[in-house]
């Protein structure tokens, strides 16, 4: 591991300021940093320690559910309020690593982590997203865990989180303080950003800029609420492909439709285009298979994860059967 200073951020202002030097890395419960530390893959001078500020609360707001930064994924699963009102995201959080990490990975963190693609954690690879411009071996390689849709010629990696995918189901905000002390509220839909031609840029966020909470809305009352996952084990996996849905069905048609995925895009992908097609209309199976079709529209797949296609039309019919079931 490459050598490097430490300080402990005591104000929050402080961090972002000091995060905002080059070559400044924020850690928080380090389940993702710490690993890519020890492949040389990421090499900060300097670790900036978020631990101790104040952003471990969660309250009840007028307008939903706030959710500090540093909240744990363990506390956050666990909580009454995010169980009873949140179930996906419960349900997300516990199927996405085992209690120890859970223990110390945080909200902020998790919207953060970077991809699980082989050739990003390989030095040895050619990897844009690790360096820029040296070319993506995983389009040719072996890709069975990538993406296949919002790719680019330059990446086909996937974003891992299981959180996120949950949160983006249902409509978070992300609240962010750039380094000057300012604020902003960013739209989890629009936090991640696609490959494009710079991969390595991942989110919208801007040196020295600092999450500090996430908020959820008003829970959708009589939701059905469920996550649901694929992976090559049955526990502590990331996802092959998952599904978080929050819908309500009025009068026997679609109402509040609220879908997800994991696995399949660089991003927590969230069309609204699905969701259109499937709200006001009476659920069959031929309507879950043209919802699939409108997911699926762009996709494509680069060999080795061709089987995500299929897959995901079963998902997608098995989430919705169970919502209309419900």
């Amino acid at each position: 591991m490459k050598p490097f200073t430490y300080e402990r951020a005591t104000a929050v202002a402080d961090a972002g300021r000091s995060a905002a030097i080059p070559g400044a890395a924020i850690i928080a419960g380090g389940t993702n940093l710490l690993d890519l530390m020890k492949l040389q893959v990421e090499t900060p001078d300097t670790l900036v320690d978020v631990t101790r500020l104040d952003m471990h609360a969660m309250e009840a707001v007028d307008d939903g559910f706030r959710i500090g930064a540093l909240v744990t994924n363990s506390n956050l699963a666990a909580d009454r309020t995010v169980r009873r009102d949140y179930e996906v995201l419960s349900r997300a959080l516990l199927s996405g690593a085992t209690g120890q990490l859970r223990n110390k990975a945080t909200t902020g963190g998790n919207l953060l982590q970077r991809t699980r693609c082989n050739y990003f954690q390989d030095t040895n690879a050619r990897c844009n997203k690790r360096e820029p411009g040296s070319g993506c071996d995983a389009i040719e390689g072996l890709n069975r865990i990538l993406a296949v849709l919002g790719t680019s010629d330059h990446c086909i990696a996937t974003h891992p989180s299981d959180m996120a995918v949950a949160m983006q189901a249902l409509d978070a905000t992300v609240e962010v303080m750039a380094a000057d002390g300012s604020s902003r509220n960013v739209a989890l839909q629009d936090f991640h950003v696609l490959p494009g031609d710079t991969p390595h840029i991942e989110t919208v966020l801007e040196a020295g800029d600092l999450i500090t909470a996430v908020t959820l809305p008003k829970p959708v009352d009589g939701s059905f609420q469920t996550y649901r996952k694929a992976r090559d084990r049955a526990s502590y996996a990331f996802a092959l492909i998952s599904v978080a849905a929050v819908i309500t069905i009025k009068d026997g048609r679609f109402d509040h439709v609220a879908l997800a995925f994991g696995g399949l895009g660089p991003k927590p992908w969230r069309d609204p285009a699905i969701e259109d097609v499937l709200r006001g209309e009476e659920p069959s199976t031929a309507l879950f298979g043209k919802a699939a079709d409108v997911l699926l529209a762009d996709a494509r797949g680069y060999g080795h994860n061709d089987f995500k296609l299929p897959l995901a039309c079963r998902m997608i019919a098995s989430v919705l059967r169970d919502a209309s079931e419900s």
